[in-house]
């Protein structure tokens, strides 16, 4: 098979590999918790426009990727969490395929698009974010469908049309998946290097659908905003300056935060950074235009990130985009020079990435095992299998660049992050396992069996709802305490509530039942989180309910 005839095959290829495979491996994080929750309670519910977390309104997100997530887990079941990630996997594909399109239309050249779009599948957020069941991924792979369709709306002189009613449809999308986060982080840094580099090119005649377009766009992006407000204003409002307080309050980072911001491509560090050095590549690379565009897209994006007061290393899933095809610059440049390159401070950088990739794999079947071998619980196989690969992937890393041949340095580096997902995910549940867990779910069955009510004491913990099974009515709301009407209720108290609670509810009899634990680590961990353990007790009414 001959890699530059199938592109598009083999980044579909290695997508299914990187994104697509073990899905379930990872534990749920808190904001994917949120968000699977919330696409439980709109199947329950069969509310599908005024989103609720926990039997609260919950409209700081567009819900389109929660429409998405509910519909797999009405199909796959709402407790399958490989399914439940899904939407994320397709998102990143389209994301990976489309940067492809997008970089053959600027530059003309296949074997650059097919570098910078696999560049940008092993970027190590893109990686994280693909195989998680988090919205950024959603709007910014929604954002550059827009985007390449307007580039080709600018470009060509045919089916304008067409492409302003696709651009506007994922515009629509992008916006409805986590608000105007991808227009500005995205779109506007593209419009800006778009108009520096490729200039905008008779308006005139473009001028009535670019109109359609903006009209199109508002419409599908603004609708179900208003339809909220008009339906519930007063938690509208009350969402909205709360946000709108967390972008200057919350978080707060300086303005040189993101300096750093090529370390977010993980084991392309070295070639992103390099790739920013514009006096260094700007005669080097095969279209001077184009890559200027890349680099003024990715300036852009980090500066307007950096004008916002709330930062997060997160928040830079966008600027990989750019920061991907900007690199691809200089690994097509080494691909058609690096054998004949003679100055050490050209070829060291080079040596000492791919060397590095290479020490790992070499390296890992020991050192993996000496770190491994008394907190991993589960099948060694996948550790075998994982050695075994990633040491013929680092002695192919190093003959190769003993001959000088980059291409296929290249092409292995992207064989090791696929290994690392095909055979390393896998054993991640099995590390430093919590042999207290405890679900919650146990605890749902007991409630069924016994049919007791089931409170939380002072405070709602997303994946205590999520572990077990529906919505936690929470009694204690800052001073003011809720007392149940029934006369044998339960109640979840976590430990540093436990004098409080027995405070509170001293005219009752209580009786500790159990405890639940859903933190996936032992206690002694520093990553331990106390908000995941509780203890479950049984309060039953002696007297009259005391009045607070």
């Amino acid at each position: 098979m001959q890699i530059k005839n199938n592109h598009i095959f083999l980044l579909v290829l290695a997508c299914i590999m990187i994104f697509f495979i073990h899905l379930d491996a990872l534990w749920l994080n808190v904001m994917e918790v949120r968000n699977f929750a919330t696409a439980r309670e709109m199947l329950h519910d069969n509310n599908w426009i005024m989103t609720t977390l926990n039997g609260d309104p919950r409209y700081q997100k567009p819900p389109l990727p929660t429409w998405i997530t509910a519909i797999f887990g009405a199909i796959f079941s709402i407790h399958n969490i490989a399914a439940l990630r899904l939407p994320a996997a397709i998102t990143s594909l389209i994301l990976i395929v489309c940067s492809y399109k997008l970089a053959m239309q600027f530059s003309k050249d296949k074997t650059y698009a097919f570098l910078s779009s696999l560049i940008l599948g092993t970027s190590f957020y893109i990686v994280f974010s693909g195989r998680n069941g988090q919205w950024d991924i959603f709007t910014h792979g929604f954002m550059m469908v827009c985007i390449y369709q307007l580039y080709l709306f600018f470009t060509s002189e045919e089916k304008k049309y067409q492409h302003v009613l696709i651009a506007a449809f994922f515009f629509g999308c992008s916006f409805m998946s986590k608000g105007p986060v991808s227009l500005y982080t995205l779109l506007l840094p593209f419009l800006i290097a778009f108009g520096f580099t490729f200039k905008y090119r008779k308006l005139k005649s473009r001028l009535l659908p670019l109109a359609l377009f903006l009209v199109l766009a508002f419409v599908l992006s603004a609708w179900w905003h208003y339809y909220t407000y008009l339906k519930d204003p007063q938690a509208v409002l009350a969402i909205t300056s709360n946000e709108t307080n967390n972008w200057t309050n919350y978080n707060i980072r300086p303005f040189y935060y993101y300096w750093s911001f090529f370390t977010q491509s993980g084991i392309w560090t070295i070639p992103a950074f390099i790739g920013l050095l514009y006096p260094y590549l700007k005669n080097k690379v095969f279209d001077k235009k184009a890559y200027q565009f890349t680099l003024i897209w990715l300036v852009a994006s980090v500066l307007l990130l950096s004008i916002i007061p709330e930062k997060k290393s997160r928040y830079l899933l966008p600027v990989l985009i750019p920061l991907a095809m900007n690199t691809g610059f200089y690994i097509e440049y080494l691909f058609r020079n690096f054998s004949s390159l003679k100055n050490k401070k050209e070829t060291f950088p080079v040596y000492f990435n791919f060397g590095l990739i290479a020490l790992i794999g070499l390296s890992f079947s020991v050192v993996g095992y000496i770190l491994l071998k008394d907190i991993y619980t589960g099948n060694w196989l996948w550790f075998i299998v994982l050695a075994i690969v990633l040491v013929v992937i680092g002695i192919g890393i190093v003959m190769n660049l003993r001959r000088k041949r980059i291409q296929p340095v290249f092409y292995l580096t992207i064989l090791f992050i696929c290994a690392v997902t095909t055979f390393g995910l896998p054993m991640v549940k099995f590390i430093n396992v919590n042999p207290e867990y405890k679900s919650f779910s146990i605890l749902k069955d007991w409630q069924s069996k016994n049919d007791v009510s089931i409170y939380e004491y002072s405070y709602f913990t997303p994946e205590v709802t999520w572990s077990f099974g529906e919505p936690i009515k929470v009694l204690r709301d800052g001073e003011k305490v809720l007392f149940p009407k029934e006369n044998n209720f339960g109640i979840l108290v976590e430990k540093e509530s436990t004098a409080q609670f027995y405070d509170d509810y001293k005219g009752y009899a209580i009786k500790k039942i159990s405890d639940y634990d859903i933190n996936p680590i032992p206690s002694g961990n520093e990553r331990y989180s106390r908000g995941l353990y509780r203890d479950f007790y049984i309060v039953t009414a002696l007297a009259s309910i005391p009045s607070k």
